[in-house]
């Protein structure tokens, strides 16, 4: 409001509803989200990915993964450097990772693959060298991931409550730390049409502060934070 010298919340609002452009909703969005992530966040749902899921995809031809609200970009692109490390860099070929978020603003920052240094706390010294480029004088303190990572990311805009136009079926899919904001009503809807994308047998991770308990779902629970899709 101070920005665009609304005087009244009123004002704002109308302002927000008649503007047929959808830049003004978009601008809202972008202040009200948080966008708070990290490389490896929730550490237990790579541990089982590394243990329990990948081990059956190393014949695949193709490996798509959905990112749901990436946010940042460090959830989609912690996801690829832990399949390269895992798979070996023929992976890279069949790794087609979807990212998508309702915030243009954590997009932006997202596709630009640049992060600083302090951000890498989770990288091994063998993992910056290899899927990282360091940045030189005004870049310097910064990172940038290397093509054999941004390559297997792409992102696009997405409101979750909304219809999703992809096809894909898809082996994973995470959907962390977003339904924790969603009325019951609304989070039955998402993780439906969520499962819905999922392959027979394809995996589900939600954030550790979340639960589909109570809500009628085609998956079955697995772990904290993670479903399967029945076959």
């Amino acid at each position: 409001m101070r920005n665009s010298r609304f005087r009244t919340f009123r004002e704002y609002y109308r302002h927000v509803v008649e503007d047929s452009t959808g830049q003004a909703l978009a601008a809202l969005i972008d202040a009200l989200t948080t966008n708070f992530t990290s490389f490896f966040r929730e550490p237990d749902h790579f541990d089982f990915l590394r243990s329990q899921i990948l081990p059956g995809w190393r014949d695949r031809a193709s490996i798509p993964i959905w990112s749901a609200a990436c946010s940042t970009g460090e959830e989609p692109y912690s996801l690829a450097v832990c399949l390269l490390e895992e798979l070996g860099q023929g992976a890279a070929a069949k790794l087609r990772i979807l990212a998508t978020d309702i915030s243009n603003r954590a997009l932006a920052v997202a596709r630009d693959a640049k992060y600083p240094a302090e951000r890498f706390s989770a990288f091994t010294p063998d993992m910056l060298r290899q899927y990282l480029l360091r940045g030189k004088g005004k870049s310097e303190g910064w990172y940038r991931f290397a093509p054999a990572v941004t390559s297997a990311v792409s992102f696009e805009r997405l409101n979750l409550i909304e219809p999703y136009t992809h096809r894909e079926r898809f082996p994973l899919i995470l959907c962390r730390n977003v339904m924790i904001y969603f009325d019951k009503a609304t989070q039955a809807n998402v993780v439906n049409k969520l499962a819905a994308c999922l392959e027979p047998g394809g995996y589900l991770f939600i954030g550790h502060s979340e639960s589909l308990s109570g809500i009628d779902t085609p998956l079955k629970y697995v772990k904290p934070a993670i479903y399967r899709r029945l076959p």
